[in-house]
């Protein structure tokens, strides 16, 4: 293998360990056992287990944004595009194994000392919620600043908790529940 795709291979590996199981009951033995490989070779590769998961939430952040903007980009413009990222989420939901928002996973085992991977997921939801106002803005015409982060902070809020209560519930009604709720967000709005 060569070494970038040795570096992926052990990003995902541990990935999955951490999403299904969770970080702090995944040991790095355990990773170095799925990934078939050296102690020593993991550790020319990363410095830690730390260095491993903010890899690991780097990858999986960039994959859900290519795949978001993907899916608002095929939708018709207005109230479609809005809505694109609770259709993602039921997309996702269907999947093999959802077990919700692996951020938010990682989040609820952080001790207050862990600030480099709270760091990431924060600078990550940030990039998340500055997309949806972006798609906000390009869907709604003459609103203000502060109606664009009211609405763009909704459908984050919205989805959010969707993510949460889907894996909580093992069932897709509240992501459902929140796309029906979605569109009060921007009722009186003059879409595009």
């Amino acid at each position: 293998m060569q070494r970038n795709e040795l570096h992926e291979h052990i990003i995902s590996s541990a990935g999955e360990l951490f999403y299904s199981q969770g970080y702090n009951s995944t040991g790095v033995n355990e990773i170095i056992n799925k990934c078939d490989i050296a102690k020593a070779t993991l550790y020319s590769h990363f410095k830690s287990k730390e260095d491993i998961c903010v890899a690991y939430l780097n990858q999986r952040h960039t994959d859900f944004m290519e795949r978001l903007k993907n899916y608002v980009a095929q939708r018709q413009s207005g109230r479609n595009q809005l809505l694109a990222i609770f259709d993602l989420l039921r997309d996702l939901y269907l999947e093999e194994n959802f077990q919700g928002c692996w951020s938010i996973k990682t989040l609820g085992e952080l001790s207050p000392d862990q600030t480099k991977i709270l760091k990431v997921i924060q600078q990550q939801k940030k990039e998340l919620l500055l997309f949806l106002g972006e798609v906000v803005g390009d869907n709604i015409s003459n609103l203000s600043r502060a109606e664009t982060e009211k609405i763009s902070g909704g459908l984050y809020l919205l989805y959010e908790s969707a993510v949460m209560e889907s894996h909580l519930f093992k069932n897709d009604w509240p992501i459902f529940m929140a796309k029906s709720i979605a569109p009060s967000l921007f009722a009186d709005a003059e879409l595009t």
